[in-house]
């Protein structure tokens, strides 16, 4: 398992860009030279390829949803991005994972209780490291612009506990002024969320978030309108990948970070052969991780890149 964990790792086997390169997307939250992006379906089979998402990003090497970590999953190999969504004092959706600030800024206390101005000004950055110091929470705002200028997917979280309804409303407000709702699904464990969402806004594409192997995986999709199913690696099944397929609907697998799948190498286990043949099949049609080369890496060894 060594060699194929050195087959991942980008130059330099940190997952770090080097020198400038490294310092441009840190400042800015751009990188230069990376591919255009194409209109794509979620379903593996019309797509021709099997999606990459980076969860917050490249979250394991960049301080999570903010624009660096979105820039750098794309430049390594993401088609789309999985972002998280509250709503700050005065209702403006920005893109926080806690209900708080604490974790991941100098800050102190609930998005909810502050205005999005005093959020500008908290440093996201330097909790991760001294490097990342002066990174800022990005709005909902921004993270639009960014998607349509570098043509990525979104998936939106819905986090919001207080409005989660009007935090999707929002959300979709964004979606209709800069007309991309064919780049943009709105994904949530609340699944009476999503029916809400569904409900008022026609047309806009919803996937459920399970932590749990259904009896009836495609019932619960339609329970709530949803036309994706979100899920982890060691509750999917290939059974239900058929499923949904039949029913039209597509999946997204959740890979667990590094630490924790050296758990299960260093039992003499390894879930990554049946996820690469799996992945080879056709029956998973978008693979989500905190470490976008290797994910991407396990698409590519699949031969379902596109």
């Amino acid at each position: 398992m060594k060699g194929f964990e050195a087959m991942i790792q980008p130059a330099g086997g940190s997952g770090e860009w080097p020198g400038t390169e490294l310092a441009t997307v840190a400042r800015t939250g751009h990188m230069t030279g990376t591919r255009s992006y194409m209109a794509f379906s979620f379903l593996a089979r019309e797509a021709g390829r099997v999606q990459i998402c980076g969860h917050r990003g490249y979250s394991l090497h960049y301080p999570e949803n903010t624009l660096q970590a979105f820039q750098a999953a794309k430049s390594w190999g993401a088609t789309m991005v999985e972002i998280d969504v509250v709503l700050t004092a005065d209702d403006e959706p920005i893109v926080l994972h806690d209900l708080t600030v604490d974790r991941t800024t100098d800050g102190h206390g609930f998005a909810a209780d502050l205005t999005v101005d005093r959020i500008r000004r908290l440093d996201a950055g330097s909790c991760f490291h001294p490097r990342f110091a002066g990174v800022r929470i990005p709005t909902l705002s921004e993270v639009f612009d960014w998607a349509k200028r570098e043509g990525m997917g979104l998936l939106i979280e819905i986090k919001e506990a207080e409005r989660p309804d009007l935090a999707a409303d929002r959300v979709m407000s964004h979606v209709a002024a800069t007309d991309m709702v064919d780049q943009v699904v709105l994904i949530s464990f609340d699944h009476v969320v999503l029916k809400r969402a569904v409900k008022r806004h026609p047309g806009i594409r919803t996937e459920a978030i399970t932590h749990a192997r259904h009896a009836d995986i495609v019932g619960v999709l339609r329970a709530c309108g949803a036309s994706s199913i979100s899920i982890e690696l060691d509750m999917f099944h290939p059974d239900d990948g058929h499923a949904l397929h039949a029913a039209g609907c597509s999946n997204r697998v959740s890979v667990p970070r590094p630490e924790q799948l050296a758990e299960y190498w260093r039992g003499g286990r390894d879930p990554l052969p049946n996820l690469v043949q799996w992945i080879a099949e056709g029956l998973i049609d978008a693979i989500s991780g905190d470490d976008v080369p290797f994910i991407a890496k396990l698409v590519e060894r699949a031969g379902r890149a596109g």
